[in-house]
């Protein structure tokens, strides 16, 4: 009940903070950080979960953002539609790609991951239709129901997205898909033996994340008004998508969400600041600090402070007893 008041708040709060008078660029940097949590949530399901590392990320986030650009060339369709529609096509992707590298394992599959990558932006940069490698311009809708800009709009959209993809990990993990993935993660062997439809589990899980990956890149196009297959199939993608669930935490669906506010927020205030060059420092930086110093993430350390609590409480209880 908590989630829902605490997600149903961040909505209302969303809102009401694109329709007040604050300053543009808010919402053009907020957009990237509801962004990245969609990404990191998306990866945290195959990666997290199954213990599968996928770095063909940029090949999901691409098959969103040109999907939805299709559908906006094609029909003009609404940018709701072209989300769904990107979401549908990327999660079709990751069962594809799922059955043909599943039986692959460690870095075989990762590296497997990378090649899909390469093939579809080659797909794209030699299609007229999809502005191959040049790219192609869009222009934004004039008019936008109730909000002051496109961009506010974009925002509270991915505010929704946001909320609907922590929703999903949420379920997954509580539920017999998320055990079973768990019990892959740790053992498919074993799982394997204990009865577990370890394939039918990873796959559920591709479509899933491969889904998510798609629903965080869909509103790029129209984002950015402009789209080309380098920036979109950058395997940047790859890296802050694995980043932010190590920094927050794998084991559980806030580790994704701690880990794409401290990066996504940290790397829009160095934008600002500095320059953006620095952002593939900063998420160097955090990524050997983290998997040094705290493997576990936040969420690893939250739990070794709480049971490190609860013994100090006990050896002061059994002494206190003792005299």
């Amino acid at each position: 009940m908590k989630f829902w008041i605490v997600s149903a708040s961040a909505i209302v709060a969303a809102i009401a903070l694109a329709l007040s008078g604050a300053n543009e660029y808010l919402f053009f940097a907020g957009f990237v950080v509801l962004q990245a949590i969609v990404l990191a949530t998306g990866w945290n399901i195959l990666g997290g979960y199954a213990g599968y590392v996928n770095f063909g990320v940029p090949g999901f986030v691409g098959v969103g953002a040109y999907t939805a650009l299709a559908m906006h060339l094609l029909w003009s369709a609404p940018l709701l539609l072209q989300i769904i529609a990107g979401a549908v096509l990327a999660g079709l992707l990751g069962i594809g790609v799922g059955l043909l590298t599943l039986r692959l394992r460690g870095i075989f599959f990762s590296i497997s991951t990378i090649a899909v990558v390469f093939i579809l932006e080659a797909i794209v940069m030699n299609s007229r239709f999809l502005g191959g490698a040049t790219g192609i311009q869009l222009t934004r809708p004039n008019e936008v129901l109730f909000f002051d800009s496109y961009t506010r709009m974009l925002f509270v959209m991915m505010a929704f997205m946001a909320v609907i993809a922590l929703s999903i990990a949420r379920y997954v993990q509580d539920s017999h898909i998320g055990q079973g993935l768990r019990a892959v993660r740790d053992s498919e062997e074993a799982a394997d033996c204990s009865g577990v439809p370890t394939l039918k589990l990873k796959l559920i899980a591709c479509a899933i994340s491969g889904a998510l990956l798609g629903v965080a890149g869909a509103p790029m196009p129209m984002y950015l008004s402009y789209v080309e297959p380098l920036s979109t199939f950058n395997l940047h993608y790859a890296v802050i998508a694995l980043a932010m669930p190590i920094i927050g935490g794998t084991s559980h669906w806030l580790g994704p969400l701690i880990g794409a506010l401290i990066l996504g927020t940290l790397q829009q205030i160095v934008t600002v600041t500095v320059s953006s060059e620095l952002n593939v420092l900063v998420v160097g930086v955090l990524l050997v600090v983290f998997v040094v110093a705290a493997p576990d993430g936040v969420i690893g350390l939250v739990k070794k402070w709480k049971t490190s609590s609860k013994e100090r409480t006990s050896e002061k209880t059994l002494a206190a007893l003792q005299h």
